[in-house]
């Protein structure tokens, strides 16, 4: 692919949404961040690879990238974002090292000490079956699948999270665990066996039910009783405290009940997927240019960090979110997000070198942890906005 037609692929996203009449400083702007998303996607090809040192994030003031093995739950990203780009541009480079760096999380198929199975497994296998159809793939993903849902209890209806922290919590659900359903419903598509659906459908039930608030924002942990399903606690271990709003929690509720929605066209889905949509889009701590602080009740705003990664996530599920329901103020949102991250505000500066596309993402703050940095995530579903924007 020539470097004209690379370019403005790059750029589609941005171009499609501008309004006529732009002045040149203003086109200016546009060409100086093509080419600098250019730079940055390249790096991801340069990068060495290795199976110990999948890139997470990176702390640019002491130039130091954390890396780290397939086990983590961001492990399956890079192979995503290489898989992404093969789509995005064309250049089978990418794919090359797509399919090395996929490879290296076929092991978390049977990892089921974690809930984040979709995460490692479906974001690397699953982007390359988006490419090319692969039987052992697939076997992978439905392999995934099995693994997931022996984390699954009746009694709950839903699949446990995290294993430590046993002092505080009997059976903790995460709203983050909704993204990790698309495994399971792919992996019935491609075995026919209708018990991966239908345990995501039963995880998703129970979430509907016990993991929003009357303004339809949402907690981050539901704690159980495993013996009886009874809620137990509403907390948090990412927001600010129990009552906050953790920016990103919202996005992934978002983005969780949309995808389900594709996969079952249960109504009931696509309500909450908007209602939470519209708080989102709506609150009054909403910067103007779209790109959220970490937790919407942090009393440290304005003077509070942003979480690049809470507004990519939303960005991918609203552009799948206005395809459903041809609601304008969907499209107007993500674009709006778009356009604010396709300048040098929020693409890393050309000279850092390191396979990472945005800066200001936040990951841990409670922990103070990757806090206004690039988060590996962040990149994944940046990619996965501009592939939808383009198929709309």
């Amino acid at each position: 692919m020539n470097k004209v037609s690379f370019t403005l692929i790059l750029g589609f996203a941005v171009l499609a949404a501008c309004k006529p009449g732009i002045n040149n400083s203003q086109t200016k702007i546009t060409s100086n961040a093509d080419h600098l998303l250019e730079s940055r996607y390249k790096m991801l090809l340069d990068y060495p690879v290795d199976s110990m040192s999948m890139p997470r994030s990176m702390t640019i003031k002491t130039n130091t990238i954390k890396k780290v093995p397939s086990k983590d739950w961001t492990s399956g990203f890079f192979a995503g974002n290489l898989w992404q780009l093969y789509r995005l541009t064309g250049n089978k480079a990418y794919k090359i090292q797509a399919e090395k760096w996929t490879l290296f999380s076929k092991k978390e198929s049977v990892n089921n000490g974690s809930h984040d199975v979709g995460f490692k497994v479906y974001c690397a296998f699953g982007e390359g079956l988006k490419v090319e159809k692969n039987a052992a793939y697939e076997k992978i993903i439905i392999r995934g699948a099995e693994t997931l849902c022996s984390r699954y209890n009746e009694k709950t209806g839903a699949i446990r999270s995290w294993d430590f922290n046993k002092d505080i919590w009997d059976y903790p659900v995460i709203i983050d665990n909704m993204m990790n359903l698309e495994l399971l419903f792919e992996a019935s598509k491609l075995s026919g066996n209708p018990k991966y659906h239908d345990i995501a459908v039963k995880h998703a039930n129970t979430t509907l039910k016990n993991q929003f608030r009357a303004d339809n924002s949402c907690y981050h942990v539901i704690d159980y009783n495993p013996n009886t399903g009874a809620v137990r606690k509403k907390t948090t271990l990412q927001g600010y405290n129990d009552d906050s709003v953790w920016a990103r929690g919202q996005a992934w509720a978002v983005y969780g009940f949309t995808m389900s929605y594709r996969y079952t066209k249960n109504q009931s889905y696509l309500n909450q997927a908007e209602a939470t949509a519209q708080f989102f889009m709506t609150n009054k701590n909403l910067p103007e240019d779209g790109i959220p602080y970490w937790d919407f009740k942090d009393p440290n705003i304005p003077n509070s960090a942003r979480d690049v990664s809470a507004a990519t996530v939303i960005a991918s599920a609203l552009y799948e979110l206005y395809g459903f329901t041809k609601n304008k103020n969907y499209l107007a949102y993500a674009d709006k997000i778009i356009n604010t991250l396709h300048s040098e505000n929020y693409i890393l500066n050309k000279e850092i070198n390191a396979p990472f596309i945005l800066d200001h993402s936040t990951g841990n703050w409670p922990k103070h942890d990757e806090i206004d940095e690039p988060i590996i995530y962040s990149d994944y579903y940046f990619l996965e906005a501009l592939l939808r924007k383009k198929d709309l």
